[in-house]
């Protein structure tokens, strides 16, 4: 039978979604779920976990844990990627508390922005490690990739290995329940378009029988705007652009120019943007681990109800070749999105099938929300070159061109900024010339 194996696996809560997704596919039974992590004990605590899991759903797969990568990924013909390099410490930690002492102030940092970008320079290397064994011992796999910044991760993938590579995030598939939850709007019978590229995609068409929705939602967004609330950011871009942005407000917040900024201080609570947010986040998770634990590692009645996660639909749908529709990242090949570069990395509508992932064509988008997007482009593209070159310079031109960045610091303290992460994150780093 088949293999999936998972590069991560440590990451207990979304090793279930994933794979519990996947203990419950027909089509899967009997496959083997491989498991890798560098960490032996949480290793140990996702394989305990899946065990009891497929016990109790009365599932044939085959859980098996590995301590060698290389063993984890022969003859795997799925394999999900779901790795963070550098963790909370050293790494989240410092990605924050460097560009603090220069005034820059970011809420989540791992997609774009100075956070994102010395995240993606962690990562990358690893990546290629994984697409070197990869294409030694299971050259047809699909790579399924969970990890960010996703469309830079993606794109080093598609561009510079022989690996089938998607690249997945969940914000696709629950912006226009939430949005419309969020106004207190059915979710019924609606029919939606989103194109763009990964936390930066457009809510393009949103109708219900035919019926335009967004009068209505930008009329109710107005009134919300109104008095606080968490969404404040995502509803003044649509506001002045005309259309939903897929990510939360907290990402979105830093990934223009418009709302962190020292000059003025008070847009923070304006828009009610939560600075420092990903850290609080981080540090909540790690102290209530081992309450959680208990719930999911521990727990001998464990259950799974499927996720909206992709990932066990697309391999469902590749093993039974039943057409299954996602929101996936993808390279630009031959302008799916006609006015943005063709060397980035989109996130469009894609059909799966036995054949594979099908990137679907959405021409123009509207130019005020391609200029948008480009600008975020700029900073992936050079930041995959810098990965790529090793060559500090290009470090320097991808934090110069990020749209938050270069708003409130000058070129001069960019580059220290730059250097100063590169020598904090050490050998989390390959060197750079």
């Amino acid at each position: 039978m088949g293999k999936i194996t998972f590069l991560g696996a440590g990451s207990t809560v979304f090793a279930k979604n994933i794979l519990g997704d996947c203990l419950k596919v027909d089509a899967l039974q009997g496959f083997e779920f491989s498991l890798y992590d560098i960490d032996p004990e949480k290793l140990r605590d996702s394989e305990t976990m899946l065990n009891n899991l497929r016990e109790n759903l009365g599932s044939t797969v085959n859980i098996v844990a590995y301590s060698n990568r290389k063993d984890a990924l022969t003859n795997a013909k799925y394999v999900i990627n779901a790795i963070q390099v550098g963790g909370y410490e050293p790494s989240t930690v410092i990605d924050f508390a460097v560009p603090k002492k220069y005034g820059l102030q970011q809420t989540i940092g791992d997609t774009v922005g100075i956070g994102g970008v010395f995240r993606s320079l962690r990562t990358i290397p690893v990546m290629m490690d994984f697409a070197k064994e990869m294409e030694e011992v299971c050259p047809d796999a699909w790579l399924l990739n969970y990890t960010n910044p996703m469309a830079v991760l993606t794109g080093t993938m598609l561009h510079y290995t022989g690996i089938k590579t998607v690249g997945l995030c969940h914000s696709v598939q629950v912006c226009a329940d939430r949005l419309l939850t969020s106004l207190d709007l059915p979710t019924n019978n609606v029919n939606t378009k989103i194109a763009g590229i990964n936390h930066m995609a457009w809510l393009l068409e949103i109708e219900r029988n035919g019926k335009d929705l967004y009068p209505e939602i930008k009329r109710r967004a107005r009134e919300k705007q109104k008095k606080k609330h968490r969404d404040m950011v995502r509803f003044e871009l649509m506001e002045q652009f005309g259309y939903y942005v897929t990510e939360s407000s907290e990402h979105n917040a830093e990934y223009h120019p418009y709302f962190i900024k020292k000059k003025y201080p008070e847009l923070i609570d304006k828009y009610n943007i939560p600075i420092d947010e990903y850290l609080r986040r981080s540090v909540k998770q790690i102290e209530n681990w081992n309450s959680m634990r208990q719930d999911l590692v521990e727990n001998k009645e464990l259950t799974h109800k499927r996720t909206h996660e992709y990932g066990s639909y697309i391999i469902e749908a590749m093993e039974t070749n039943k057409v299954f529709k996602i929101g996936g990242n993808v390279l630009n090949t031959g302008g799916i999105i006609s006015n943005l570069p063709e060397k980035s990395c989109i996130e469009v509508p894609c059909l799966v099938d036995g054949s594979g992932v099908t990137p679907t064509y959405v021409g123009d988008l509207p130019e005020q929300l391609a200029a948008l997007n480009r600008t975020n482009i700029n900073t992936q593209l050079l930041t995959i070159e810098a990965a790529m070159s090793r060559k500090k310079e290009h470090i320097y031109q991808a934090a110069l061109l990020d749209p938050h960045t270069s708003s409130e610091l000058s070129m001069d303290d960019i580059v220290s900024l730059c250097d100063d992460l590169i020598e904090s994150h050490g050998s989390f780093l390959p060197d750079y010339v």
